[in-house]
């Protein structure tokens, strides 16, 4: 099942040098993205976030979208096609980001900088280079965050509480994070110390300036009805519209609600009552304590028992990329408790598997109490911490971006391009593979805790989309939304407050993980269905061997439709 060959080679040729150009065009627009990407030729950049500056990549969008309409996609081979129509939904939405959403005039998480130092800090590479292109992009923090003073109005108080925590937890990463690279080359050390010290002050001076508009942050960080829904779109790439969502969302938490309760009387041996699955996820974080100081070394012992457990299995190939547990960055912190942070795609030696994969855990703050600590670890228990490893590493993330990273396409357009609801549902759907097989340690307890851990974050993957649509385009208030995390999805008060916070804050993104999930092992049945006779890793691999395109697409590069 391989993407046929070329049809019009004319045409072919047009639309790849085409579709070439206007991916540079969009990289050289948002240079810290094409940094993350592993793409350095624009290291040295910054994204200008202005009115004059957005109008300007308005006008390059709108090019760009002419240049891709005047391609005649019927003379293109299939996988040519399929990444046209990614990077015609990259543009429009894009544009459409730019010229309606602008979220550059209310969102100050979007003014900080670290996102385009964080990866020059952190990743491999020429040390010379990498402190340049930081003295480059140092010495535009100052004016940055004085553009984004002049230019935000409005802002949610969520987004302003965060960024003021994130502009002070970019003041490590350029001191004591920094300073090895530094020592690297003493040549450039002190032209970059000078800008350093320039921008960690704008950063102490620009968090000042968030606190003092805390009492007057009164904007609305809901999209509403129309904008969420065409947020959406652009997001998931899918026919599925915010209501169809919303119905199938509900429907499934109330199915999974019973399996939980089900094995809950299973495994307690009890009938079911209104207490019972809490109880059961009590008795569960209760035999496998978590610690500030335990949380790396188990999730690096999770990722060897995983590792070993795959191959077993023989589920997937596991490509020799290595991965490295490391605590997460304060410059990074205040969204999500844990992520995946691959090397580049675009970056040299990222295809052989030689570059680290971060999986990155946040460890609860010295200043929480000791309520709050005990709560986290409830939440994130030893059990929890090996489903967690699940998704973000082995077999889920990690291990498929590191497939993503060996693809190469007729463009680059796959490469750079990754659909969120591709990557967050074949997480979502490692965790059920996992928890099917079991963990083959020998021990019925840890593979019965982590079927339990996992129907925990099956509920959590149906109340994310229900969150998602309700808060963006039914109002859904803070009360509602904590009731239903709290009740019906069992989460710990702080993880609850964490993710309405989250909600608000990444709209749209939460709803990857439901209907990701739900695409993606509808195309391991159907791929499985075709070819009766391929073994798991198999059908795995081949799901895995195009890139991270949206489902849709890889049904037509499969044969699928």
């Amino acid at each position: 099942m391989r993407e046929q060959q070329d049809d019009d080679p004319i045409v072919t040729a047009r639309f790849r040098d085409a579709a070439t150009k206007v991916l540079d065009a969009l990289l050289e627009a948002a240079p810290e993205e094409a940094t993350e990407l592993g793409d350095h030729r624009y290291d040295e950049l910054t994204t200008e976030l202005t009115v004059e500056a957005t109008i300007r990549r308005a006008s390059m969008l709108v090019d760009a979208m002419s240049a891709l309409d005047d391609v005649d996609d019927t003379a293109l081979t299939p996988g040519d096609r399929v990444d046209l129509e990614i990077l015609r939904t990259r543009v429009s939405g894009t544009l459409w980001e730019q010229t309606e959403l602008r979220r550059f005039e209310n969102d100050p998480l979007l003014h900080l900088p670290a996102d385009g130092l964080y990866p020059l800090i952190s990743r491999e590479g020429p040390a010379p280079d990498r402190l340049r292109a930081l003295a480059a992009r140092l010495g535009q923090v100052p004016q940055r965050l004085a553009q984004a003073r002049d230019v935000l109005h409005d802002m949610p108080r969520p987004a302003v509480q965060t960024a003021i925590g994130q502009a002070r937890g970019t003041v490590p990463l350029l001191t004591q994070d920094l300073e090895p690279l530094l020592a690297q080359d003493e040549s450039l050390a002190s032209g970059v110390r000078e800008v350093r010290d320039a921008a960690v002050e704008a950063l102490r001076d620009h968090a000042r300036w968030l606190e003092a508009q805390l009492p007057v942050s009164d904007g609305d960080p809901r999209l509403g009805e129309l904008n969420y829904a065409a947020r959406l779109w652009y997001t998931l790439d899918t026919e599925t519209g915010p209501d169809a969502l919303l119905t199938r969302a509900e429907s499934d938490l109330q199915a999974i609600e019973e399996d939980i309760a089900e094995l809950a009387c299973r495994i307690s041996g009890r009938p079911m009552s209104e207490t019972l699955v809490r109880e059961v996820l009590d008795q569960a974080a209760a035999s496998a304590p978590v610690t500030p100081s335990s949380i790396r070394p188990l999730c690096e012992q999770a990722l060897v028992l995983l590792a070993a457990r795959v191959r077993e299995l023989d589920l997937v190939t596991v490509p020799p990329a290595p991965i490295q547990v490391i605590e997460m960055p304060p410059s990074r912190a205040g969204i999500a408790v844990a992520y995946c942070d691959p090397p580049g795609p675009l970056e040299p030696g990222a295809a052989d598997g030689t570059l680290p994969t971060f999986f990155a855990v946040a460890p609860t703050p010295t200043e929480w109490d000791q309520a709050r600590t005990d709560a986290f670890y409830r939440e994130y228990n030893g059990h929890m911490l090996r489903n967690l490893a699940v998704h973000e590493a082995i077999p889920g993330h990690a291990l498929q971006l590191a497939h993503g990273n060996r693809y190469r396409g007729t463009t680059p357009v796959r490469s750079a391009i990754r659909s969120g609801t591709f990557i967050e549902g074949w997480a979502v759907y490692a965790e059920e593979l996992i928890a099917s097989f079991g963990l083959g340690s020998g021990n019925n307890d840890d593979d019965m805790w982590l079927r339990l851990m996992t129907l925990k974050m099956a509920l959590r993957s149906a109340i994310n989309a229900i969150l998602d649509v309700r808060v963006h385009a039914h109002g859904m208030t803070e009360d509602e939304a904590m009731l239903l995390m709290t009740a019906r999805g069992h989460q710990e008060e702080g993880e609850a407050a964490g993710k309405w916070r989250r909600a608000l804050l990444t709209s749209t993104q939460l709803s990857t993980y439901y209907v990701g999930h739900r695409e993606i092992r509808d195309l391991a049945g159907r791929i499985h269905a075709e070819n009766p006779e391929w073994s798991k890793r198999q059908v795995h691999d081949e799901l895995l061997a195009h890139g991270a395109p949206p489902p849709r697409h890889l049904r037509a590069l499969l044969g699928l439709d």
